[in-house]
């Protein structure tokens, strides 16, 4: 059964490693929180990042805080040196989880990617979408918690 809304930003624990982090990130209270699940083997994942990272430029210096977390889809996806290179590549400069054991999937309760999980102010699920459609929802539901603070 999927995470449902209005539920408690569950954290991050249970990466096999950080990219770009020394843990999970120390999320500020009352700002809302991203989470963005991909995998180096998922071709939708590697053409919804620009629009992602997009997204990060546009609404972290409005507040947001944003992670990702590399949920492996096949054995080949556990290697970390793939991972590594798509960080570098599309230039991934915020921290990324890698859930080789899916312990942060768990938590989630989530089994697809790309997925976003956006949560309020108040630590609590605001929306939750998956694939290529889920994301076109993102920007949307960013703007609603920013109302209108954000530059177009």
């Amino acid at each position: 059964m999927p995470m449902r809304l209005g539920t408690p930003f569950p954290g991050l624990d249970g990466a096999t490693q950080w990219i770009g982090a020394d843990g999970p990130p120390a999320f500020e209270a009352g700002k809302p929180i991203l989470v963005h699940f991909w995998a180096v083997s998922c071709h939708i994942c590697h053409e919804t990042l620009p629009d992602l990272l997009a997204y990060r430029d546009r609404f972290v210096p409005l507040g947001l805080q944003l992670v990702s977390v590399h949920m492996p889809r096949q054995e080949a996806d556990t290697d970390v040196q793939k991972v590594l290179q798509d960080v570098e590549e599309y230039g991934i400069h915020h921290a990324v989880a890698v859930d080789n054991e899916h312990r942060i999937a768990d938590a989630y309760e989530n089994q697809y990617v790309p997925a976003f999980f956006l949560f309020d102010r108040e630590g609590k699920l605001k929306f939750r979408a998956a694939g290529d459609r889920g994301l076109q929802n993102v920007e949307k539901k960013l703007e609603e918690l920013f109302s209108g603070s954000a530059q177009t």
